[in-house]
């Protein structure tokens, strides 16, 4: 954690991760310009937020602004594809719309990790932060397997598509179970929410819809679980070739 609007400046200029940034509500001054010209140049999302709650993060004197740092170094998938394409692999890859709970996201990184997914691809507003509580339900997976941080999933989906990768969206909204999908061919599985699953923006591109058929009362499983049994029945499909 960094406080304090120059410490946060210098955080923004030596190139560290802002997981979240927090700036006090009302507040002014030419060194906070400074500071928001960066956050601009540097697509940082930021709360304003009254005093009381800076004050409860720290005691500290933090003149307005405090930033979490992120532990791991995000990356841009546009960078990563086309190195699993240059080692002749079929990428396998993870995309995670709207999962914001810390441990759910440890989990699946840790069994993605585990399966081999190339890499996870979440939006840049409204995931789950990468912080201690997410590390270690990951079991320290999310310092091993790439995870980028995208500016649109919509946008990120169509490059995917156009790089020769199908989108398989898990959901209820279809017939179709996540068996009958041939994961052999380069692939994005899509994950949502578990409240209100993956968007429609994202379901209108997709190739695939298809969900994981249920046989008890309850009727859904936990997103964790959930990416679990779509992964590895990629992995099975993979593996008998």
């Amino acid at each position: 954690m960094v406080f304090g609007i120059r410490a946060v400046i210098e955080a923004i200029d030596s190139g560290k991760e802002i997981e979240s940034l927090f700036i006090q509500r009302g507040l002014s001054g030419s060194l906070l310009l400074e500071l928001k010209a960066l956050i601009k140049e540097h697509n940082i999302g930021y709360q304003q937020v009254p005093v009381e709650k800076l004050n409860r993060i720290t005691r500290k004197n933090h003149q307005g602004v405090i930033a979490v740092i992120s532990p791991i170094t995000y990356q841009n998938i546009e960078d990563i594809l086309p190195e699993i394409y240059e080692k002749g692999e079929t990428p396998l890859l993870l995309m995670l719309d709207g999962v914001t709970d810390v441990r759910n996201m440890g989990a699946i990184a840790r069994t993605a990790e585990c399966a081999g997914v190339h890499a996870i691809i979440v939006p840049k507003k409204g995931s789950a932060e990468i912080n201690p509580d997410a590390i270690k339900t990951s079991a320290g997976a999310l310092y091993k397997i790439p995870v980028c941080r995208q500016d649109s999933l919509g946008k990120t989906g169509k490059f995917l598509i156009d790089s020769g990768v199908q989108l398989v969206v898990s959901t209820e909204k279809t017939k179709d179970s996540v068996y009958d999908v041939d994961y052999t061919v380069p692939t994005c599985v899509i994950m949502g929410a578990e409240d209100v699953g993956v968007s429609d923006d994202l379901i209108r591109i997709s190739d695939k819809l298809a969900k994981i058929p249920m046989f008890g009362g309850i009727g859904s499983l936990n997103v964790s679980v959930s990416a679990g049994v779509v992964i590895y029945e990629a992995i099975r499909q993979r593996n008998i070739q």
